[in-house]
């Protein structure tokens, strides 16, 4: 079953929170459990914060199920590969990629004309330990 948020290339301009609020519809509509949804609303967020912070801004959100994955692609302006920034306890933040990748066992990276597409993928179901 596919389950998708948006089209490719929209919308532009989007912000962390209604980013978030698509992704939850998603994750409703494919009862995952507390724990994936708390692992995807982040990676949501970082990858959208990024792509505002370091990219120009968001031009395509996608999250969708499928196989037993949730896919989040988040494409902004930016021909720069994202990439993990020093640790500085006076600076907020730089641990957003890091996080992405920590969570995320699938991460990839598309350049298109104008920009890229960071791709990142859960399991919809967390393995046992």
């Amino acid at each position: 079953m596919r389950s998708s948020s948006s089209g490719p290339g929209l919308p532009a301009g989007m912000s962390c929170r209604q980013a978030r609020e698509r992704a939850q519809r998603v994750l409703a509509d494919c009862d995952a459990p507390s724990a994936v949804v708390t692992d995807v609303l982040t990676v949501v967020s970082e990858l959208v914060a990024n792509a505002i912070r370091h990219a120009g801004g968001v031009t395509g959100f996608d999250v969708h199920h499928r196989a037993g994955r949730i896919t989040i692609e988040v494409s902004d302006h930016s021909l720069r590969l994202p990439h993990a920034r020093p640790h500085a306890p006076s600076t907020p933040g730089r641990f957003g990629w890091r996080l992405v990748k920590a969570l995320a066992p699938t991460v990839f990276i598309r350049f298109r004309r104008g920009g890229k597409t960071v791709t990142a993928a859960l399991p919809l179901h967390a393995p046992h330990p």
